[in-house]
C-alpha cells in the first residue's frame, strides 16, 4: 500500500530544546529542520470573544516573555483561547437553563450546552498541552539557556 505509515511512540523533542539540554544523548542533531520566527508580541482576533480576550490577555505576555510562541504556534493559542471561550459561554449556558432542559417532543433531555462544554474542555487540553500549558507539559520544556553558573563542588575537585 502506497503512502507513510503512521508513526507511533513518542513525539521528537526540537534539536533547540536538545541544544539547550546539552544534547544529553550525544546524537547527531537534524540541521535541517526549518526555522520559524520568534514572536515577542501578538494581538489578539478581532472575532474572539469576551472570555478568550480576557485569556489571551492572560497568557500572551507569559509565553512571549518565556520566548515560548514561534509564529507557527499562533494558531494554536488562538483555538485555545476560542475554546475556553466556547467553554465559559456553555457554562454561564448551563447556570441559566440548568443541567435539563425540555426537548423538542416535550421529555427532558440533557442540555445540549453540556456536550459543547465537554468538546471544548477536551480542545482546550489539547492545545494547551502542546503550549506548555498544564504542569505536565511544562515539565518537557526547556526555557531559554542560562548564563554559566559556577559548580559550587568544582573547588573540591580541584575546577574552581
Amino acid at each position: 500500500m502506497p503512502g507513510v505509515a503512521g508513526r507511533s511512540g513518542r513525539r521528537p523533542k526540537p534539536v533547540d530544546k536538545k541544544l539547550a539540554a546539552g544534547n544529553p544523548g550525544k546524537r547527531k542533531l537534524n540541521t535541517d529542520q526549518p526555522d520559524f520566527t520568534l514572536v515577542r508580541t501578538v494581538d489578539c482576533p478581532e472575532w474572539m470573544g469576551e472570555f478568550g480576550r480576557a485569556l489571551w490577555d492572560t497568557v500572551v505576555p507569559q509565553l512571549c516573555g518565556q520566548r515560548l510562541i514561534l509564529a507557527t504556534d499562533v494558531q494554536n493559542l488562538e483555538v485555545y483561547c476560542a475554546a475556553y471561550n466556547q467553554f465559559r459561554e456553555a457554562e454561564q449556558h448551563i447556570a441559566r437553563n440548568g443541567l435539563v432542559v425540555d426537548g423538542a417532543q416535550g421529555g427532558a433531555v440533557k442540555n445540549p450546552a453540556l456536550t459543547a462544554k465537554n468538546e471544548a474542555v477536551k480542545q482546550m487540553a489539547t492545545y494547551g498541552a502542546m503550549l506548555g500549558l498544564d504542569p505536565s507539559s511544562r515539565q518537557r520544556l526547556i526555557g531559554p539557556k542560562k548564563p554559566n553558573e559556577k559548580n559550587p563542588f568544582a573547588a573540591l575537585l580541584g575546577g574552581g
